[in-house]
């Protein structure tokens, strides 16, 4: 009699440890076989605040893994629900749930690089960008001039120029321009915040400061002489005289190459500084770290005109008959 009572408990247990069996044989089973063999490939999202639910959801619809259920107890009992990293990862139908975690836990993103070269206008950006195939020209000057966007960040402009800073860029391969303008511009901020702590007098408001860089940009081939371009065209501000400077008679209608023409200095533009005084209402381009520092800390100097030597130095004059005469000499 004691035999037959013990009975039902040795099948339950029994069943018990057949199910558990079966239910590890499953979970290894979907961790180590793939769902396919390769022939299904697709770029997946996982975004800051989506859930491994949502990802996994997403990957069993585009058949990437078998069992979303799966995957999410997977990825809980081995702990790495907090460990996802954002981003776009391509995967496919032949990977593992191992090696699809590990991609996206590592961070194992797919991106592009884009890199913005000192002194390119966004104008030469979108050029830039459109040429490798990542965005259209017209898409991204619209998101450069995005008022919700210039609003959100406080630029008191009609777009972004200037604000994007040069420096080599990761695009994931679902990026958007206007995450690429946003990026580019908190970029600038976190450099321009470290070279200006806000704790001396210059005179300029950040917009104006930024202008007078992005034309230090354009005029200066060496480092090392920005700081003293920066103070010829301190020096000119002081003293009411225009800053003529060449970039600025050909923004907006062309790259500026090193030469302007007698037609582009005569060009009437809100930007052109043969034609107006002080500095043009916004940037000329977009400039690199030395030229915002040398638009914030200018050398000191009684010079008020530069020409260019061949050897891309320059001839730095204080008097227009000493310009004049070193105008003769390297350009004429």
């Amino acid at each position: 009699m004691q035999l037959n009572r013990q009975r039902p408990y040795f099948f339950i247990t029994l069943l018990i440890r057949l199910a558990f069996s079966l239910a590890l044989c499953w979970y290894l089973y979907n961790l180590l076989t793939p769902a396919g063999s390769g022939s299904v490939a697709r770029t997946i999202s996982f975004q800051s605040g989506d859930s491994v639910k949502k990802l996994a959801a997403d990957m069993e619809k585009e058949g990437i893994i078998r069992s979303s259920k799966h995957f999410v107890l997977a990825t809980r009992l081995r702990g790495l629900a907090e460990k996802l990293q954002a981003g776009y990862y391509t995967l496919d139908d032949s990977m593992t749930t191992g090696a699809i975690l590990h991609k996206i836990v590592s961070g194992d993103i797919d991106f592009r690089r884009f890199t913005l070269p000192e002194g390119y206008s966004m104008y030469q950006a979108a050029e830039l960008l459109e040429k490798y195939g990542y965005f259209s020209k017209k898409a991204f000057l619209e998101a450069c001039r995005s008022p919700q966007l210039l609003k959100d960040f406080g630029i008191q402009a009609d777009s972004a120029e200037g604000y994007l800073f040069p420096a080599t860029y990761k695009l994931p391969l679902k990026y958007s321009e206007e995450q690429l303008v946003k990026t580019m511009i908190e970029k600038f901020l976190r450099e321009f915040s470290e070279l200006y702590a806000g704790d001396r007098e210059i005179g300029l408001s950040r917009h104006e400061l930024l202008t007078l860089a992005s034309i230090i940009e354009k005029e200066a081939v060496k480092n090392e002489e920005k700081p003293l371009i920066a103070s010829v065209f301190y020096n000119r501000l002081r003293s009411g005289m225009p800053l003529q400077s060449d970039p600025t008679a050909v923004y907006g209608v062309r790259p500026f190459a090193g030469k302007v023409k007698k037609a582009d200095i005569l060009r009437n533009t809100p930007y052109n500084t043969y034609k107006i005084k002080g500095l043009p209402p916004g940037p000329i381009g977009n400039p690199g770290k030395e030229a915002l520092q040398a638009s914030l800390n200018p050398a000191e100097s009684d010079y008020y005109y530069f020409v260019a030597r061949k050897d891309g130095t320059h001839h730095f004059s204080r008097t227009l008959s000493d310009h004049n005469l070193a105008v003769a000499r390297y350009l004429k």
